[in-house]
């Protein structure tokens, strides 16, 4: 196909007029979308440096250890954004999930999608998962890349897209977010406002709840707020954009997405209890990469989320237990001690619990009880990589 769907053809901002009267007017706005025009092969020397760049970078997301491969998860995220924008639109998007513990979705030009681990995490539905993956595919279907290639070939950012990819290929999730966070993926306020009022398109027509959207920015201001808290700072979500600030803040996303969902269909079943299922084989692991992000209050406001909708289930009092037992006071090792036992209690099967449990004890003077944990430990684990370290913990 050799021209660019209607959405594609606009200018910043002329979604607003596509998408119907703004919410302030107070006329309901259409729910009808354009015909979807899939992409194509590129022409120009610009779209031939996008479609160069996204052809190098997902072979980098293809290969990398970060890609988490286990059968099922893509498959699932596949289902879930064909249910936000249609079997027509995602047909020819290939999603890739990465172990990565930032909030984050991205897509690029030649269809490929990422998915972070750790928006799977804070994630309380299907829907919210869909409203991110919308938002991104709206970039994609509004050409948005595009515009962001020719500023970086201007401003000749080549260096930075070496560092991505670069990462990639190794463990170094901290820096692969940094690079990333940094530009890579980073659009005009315009844009993310065009996408944020295309994706509410997608989700009202889905069948998942309208105002869903809106609630994922409420969600990330309240996780903000809770880890400035935690390190003993004002908080720091922005309620007004500084001049050179490239996003729209938080708080006003939720609010003009409110006030556009409210002339909106409702929507139903946000298939919460859906996600959850799906979701519980990879919850230790993301909760064990969100623990080593050294954010306490962050961590702790996501646990109390989590156990909201699901209650303190084994999983979620290990993970307390260590988000306690790592930042380590003195009193941190007395509750981090009482929440391994309430894991236990839960269910709790794995061996590393009396491993963490004995540590705590023993940092915090309980050394006897320390060594009956520890050695629990080496008798269901005898040939563990860490054994000769306990047992000489043991011994002393």
């Amino acid at each position: 196909m050799r021209h660019l769907s209607r959405f594609a053809l606009c200018g910043a901002g002329s979604i607003l007029a596509l998408l119907g009267p703004s919410p302030a007017s107070g006329a309901e706005p259409g729910l009808e979308l354009p015909t979807y025009t899939r992409a194509y092969e590129p022409r120009t020397v610009d779209e031939r440096g996008v479609w160069m760049e996204a052809d190098e970078a997902e072979r980098g997301l293809r290969d990398s250890p970060l890609r988490i491969r286990e059968a099922g998860l893509e498959a699932y995220l596949r289902e879930v954004l064909c249910r936000e924008v249609g079997t027509e639109r995602c047909a020819g998007v290939r999603i890739y999930a990465m172990e990565i513990p930032g909030f984050n979705a991205s897509m690029m030009a030649n269809g490929t999608m990422q998915v972070w681990s750790g928006l799977l995490l804070r994630s309380r539905s299907e829907a919210e998962l869909a409203a991110v993956l919308g938002h991104e595919f709206a970039h994609f279907e509004l050409r948005h890349s595009l515009t962001g290639f020719q500023q970086r070939r201007r401003a000749t950012d080549a260096i930075a897209w070496i560092g991505v990819w670069g990462a990639l290929t190794n463990r170094d999730t901290s820096s692969t977010q940094s690079i990333i966070e940094r530009g890579i993926y980073r659009y005009g306020r315009e844009q993310e406002t065009d996408a944020d009022l295309l994706g509410l398109q997608y989700a009202a027509l889905s069948g998942y709840p309208a105002s869903t959207p809106s609630e994922v920015w409420k969600n990330l201001m309240a996780e903000e707020d809770a880890s400035a808290a935690g390190r003993n700072q004002k908080p720091k979500q922005k309620y007004t954009a500084g001049y050179f600030d490239s996003h729209p803040t938080h708080l006003k996303r939720s609010i003009y997405l409110a006030e556009a969902a409210a002339k909106m269909p409702p929507g139903g079943d946000a298939r919460a209890k859906e996600y959850r299922a799906a979701m519980a084989p990879y919850l230790p692991r993301f909760l064990a990469a969100q623990i080593k992000r050294n954010d306490f209050g962050g961590t702790e406001h996501i646990l109390q989320s989590l156990a909201a909708d699901s209650g303190w289930g084994p999983d979620l009092l290990f993970a307390r237990a260590e988000l306690y037992r790592t930042r380590g006071n003195p009193r941190d090792l007395q509750v981090a001690a009482q929440y391994y036992r309430e894991a236990r209690a839960a269910g709790y099967m794995g061996a590393e619990l009396d491993r963490n449990l004995g540590l705590a004890l023993l940092r915090n003077g309980q050394a006897d009880e320390g060594r009956q944990s520890l050695n629990t430990y080496l008798t269901a684990m005898p040939e563990a990589s860490d054994a000769k370290m306990i047992r000489a913990l043991v011994a002393n």
